[in-house]
């Protein structure tokens, strides 16, 4: 038996464009079609929800760990699970765990613990985000240094064969891995994302000219603009293939700062989290500090979630509305580029929606 429903709203915005007195109809979770509310019969009454707006579902590409674990120390499902909870509230469909550097085990128990999660059917976890070891020591941020290291072909091997299939992005520094290590990743199917990278604007470019089309978080972690040498942030902002994320929390990055990226890469930049978890044990230890987190007395994360982002790329940056939405579903889905992962809603697409209130709150994930 088929199961139809029709959800209304005061707005529907499709990750193109604003609707209003439209209907979403769904059967068994797809997207049947959006039409006028004039256009639906009378058989099903609608399930509406009172001034609010539906959007497509977020995208965080870029996640630690939530609820007081971190996937690096308790790489398990119920880890996998808090971090998906955690998104959810946050108007997040799906999300991307990351782990920062860490020695190979740390890495490969974290490719374990998705690989059992997805297997028993687990939702909304995309695969892992493996960033570092392979970054420069100048630009490391809160990551450990003594397990920094430029990787050898043996070493980059292994990673990818053990991560077949789970691992989805790599950041890395262009400048310390060898042509051979970068073609190797991306023979994978890996996004490699410049990142806690010192490159100069040449060395920058002349990755972004070897397939990396991707960076992590700007300004953060990486060589600064500068008149004479305008370094990474430069090479981002003056490459128009190169997508980058932000972390939009007032702390990581100013506020007119995001601003000033946003005229120059347009669709080019894409919001995440950056959200970490309290910890007191291992390495990184993060402890919070009103709205941001700390380790070893250096800024290590946000207490973001994508909902928040969305509010003070509105609110502060003074992005329009659309576009900010777009930044934390369309954008970071095209960077993914992953099937049935398309930050819209559209006919024939899985019903992945996120209900939001007029100050932009979550109010339901329906999925």
């Amino acid at each position: 038996m088929i199961n139809q429903k029709i959800y209304t709203a005061a707005r529907i915005f499709t990750g193109y464009e604003m609707l209003y007195d439209h209907v979403i109809i769904t059967e068994d979770n797809i997207v049947k079609d959006i039409v006028s509310a004039c256009e639906t019969g009378k058989d099903i009454l609608p399930i509406h929800f009172e001034n609010a707006l539906l959007v497509p579902a977020f995208i965080d590409l870029q996640i630690y760990g939530a609820y007081n674990r971190l996937l690096s120390l308790y790489p398990d499902s119920e880890t996998l699970e808090c971090i998906y909870c955690y998104s959810k509230k946050g108007g997040a469909a799906f999300c991307m765990p990351t782990v920062a550097t860490q020695p190979y085990d740390i890495i490969f128990k974290c490719i374990d613990a998705i690989k059992t999660y997805q297997s028993a059917g687990g939702k909304g976890i995309l695969g892992l985000h493996v960033e570092g070891p392979w970054i420069n020591t100048v630009k490391r941020g809160a990551h450990n240094e003594k397990w920094i290291h430029a990787p050898s072909i043996e070493q980059a091997t292994e990673l990818l064969e053990y991560g077949k299939n789970v691992i989805k992005i790599i950041t890395l520094a262009p400048e310390i891995c060898s042509d051979e290590v970068l073609q190797l990743v991306q023979s994978y199917g890996i996004i490699i994302s410049a990142g806690h990278s010192n490159a100069s604007h040449s060395e920058a470019m002349a990755g972004f000219s070897k397939g990396i089309k991707t960076a992590t978080h700007l300004y953060n972690a990486m060589s600064p603009l500068q008149h004479r040498e305008p370094g990474m942030v430069g090479a981002v902002l003056d490459n128009d293939a190169v997508c980058c994320s932000i972390v939009p929390d007032g702390y990581h990055v100013d506020f007119t700062a995001i601003r000033l990226a946003k005229k120059i890469m347009q669709e080019r930049l894409f919001a995440i989290t950056d959200a970490v978890t309290a910890t007191d044990k291992g390495y990184y230890r993060h402890e919070a500090d009103g709205d941001k987190y700390t380790a070893n007395g250096i800024l290590s994360g946000s207490a973001l979630t994508m909902n928040k982002a969305v509010a003070n790329l509105v609110n502060h940056v003074g992005i329009e509305l659309n576009e900010a939405l777009r930044m934390c579903s369309l954008y970071p889905a095209r960077v993914l580029n992953q099937p049935g992962i398309t930050g819209s809603i559209k006919k024939g697409e899985a019903m992945n929606i996120t209900v939001l209130d007029a100050q932009l709150n979550v109010m339901e994930l329906l999925s």
